[in-house]
């Protein structure tokens, strides 16, 4: 499994010089309990949680153990089945839930200092081995709340667990100070399954560490200090399949009038949200926030069929098979907008540069996931 190979190699892309640290707070997944869903969680400010939730007493149970925070949350269930978290602390504010699948966090107080937004995308908690993900490849997008905030691309693992990373980074076109495009590889002698079964820790031999897990249904996420890696199981054609149009619930964070400063300090107006995701038959999509807002619309491209991410002129080293994109471009803005699906599931995000691209200039992201 060594997928979580991928993330960490995955939160040296882009940002280098990030690193996770051992937390202070023992990780302990959560049991499973009868009639208890239990998650393993990971926030894109780079927080690693478990958490149960409760159907019939309708309660949250978390341990955020990057920063300790923890707690027990009443919740009540909206009228279009989301969840209205009661938490006194105004930490968690909002979820929804595929029981036993995937379970979306609006949270307002993540990060080591107790105060920065992020979306928490936690899977169900599963047994996981080092066999687990080789031989495979996935598409993924990593989701962070600096430099740009995206990252999406894919990595292969062969049968002895080493990987292969391509991604493209549409911050490093922005800034002109960096290439987009990021290649890499690991071997798999870092990795050690943690004696809970649960999850994969990788150690890069200078006190960084970080956390992967997953599901058996072709789900996984790696939780670091530069933010959340979630993948999913690359398909065997380029084509869009038509099984994924329908619509979706969907969770989302966005940065509005960001800009990057030294030591990947980055301003701007981050914002959480509920949106709704629509997708045709023919790869249509149309993503709009509970104010009926547009926030992304276009028709889908394979990757392995945009020159400029991939073959003439683009760098991506793999075609992606099943990783999606549109760009959109006005006399001001260009965004780019990269979708990918597995089973119920649905990873999203834009960037959305100034034109004429400068490192000076002022950008948007959004990114999200959206289950059915």
């Amino acid at each position: 499994m060594k997928l979580s190979n991928v993330v960490i190699s995955l939160s040296l892309l882009g940002v280098a010089g990030c690193k996770a640290t051992p937390s202070s707070n023992p990780i302990t997944p959560v049991a499973p309990q009868n009639g208890v869903h239990s998650y393993n969680g990971t926030a894109s400010v780079g927080d690693f949680l478990t958490i149960t939730l409760d159907p019939t007493a309708h309660t949250l149970t978390y341990a955020n153990h990057s920063n300790g925070d923890a707690g027990i949350i009443p919740y009540t269930v909206n009228s279009d089945a989301t969840y209205a978290l009661h938490d006194p602390t105004g930490n968690l504010l909002a979820a929804y839930e595929v029981p036993g699948y995937a379970l979306l966090v609006q949270a307002a107080k993540t990060g080591p200092n107790h105060n920065a937004k992020a979306l928490i995308t936690a899977v169900q908690s599963t047994a996981i081995t080092l066999s687990t993900l080789e031989n495979h490849s996935y598409n993924y997008m990593q989701f962070r709340t600096a430099a740009g905030g995206i990252e999406a691309g894919n990595v292969s693992m062969d049968a002895k667990g080493a990987l292969t990373i391509s991604s493209y980074w549409p911050f490093g076109a922005q800034n002109q100070q960096s290439s987009p495009f990021n290649a890499s590889g690991f071997p798999a002698n870092s990795f050690t399954e943690d004696a809970s079964g649960k999850f994969i820790v990788h150690d890069d031999g200078q006190g960084s560490f970080d956390y992967m897990f997953g599901t058996q249904n072709g789900i996984f996420a790696v939780d670091t200090s530069n933010g959340a890696v979630l993948g999913l199981l690359k398909a065997s054609t380029k084509d869009f399949d038509p099984t994924f149009a329908g619509t979706y619930k969907a969770i989302f964070y966005q940065k509005t009038g960001a800009s990057s400063g030294q030591g990947n300090v980055e301003t701007g107006t981050p914002s959480l949200g509920n949106a709704t995701l629509v997708v045709g038959a023919n790869g249509a999509v149309t993503l709009k926030d509970a104010q009926n807002t547009v926030l992304a619309q276009g028709t889908l491209a394979p990757v392995a069929d945009t020159p400029y991410l991939y073959g003439s002129s683009g760098e991506l080293s793999d075609p992606c098979f099943g990783l999606f994109t549109f760009r959109v471009l006005t006399p001001t803005s260009q965004q780019d907008v990269f979708v990918t699906f597995q089973g119920r599931a649905v990873l999203f995000s834009y960037f959305r540069a100034t034109l004429p691209m400068g490192p000076s200039n002022v950008y948007d992201y959004l990114y999200g996931v959206a289950v059915r």
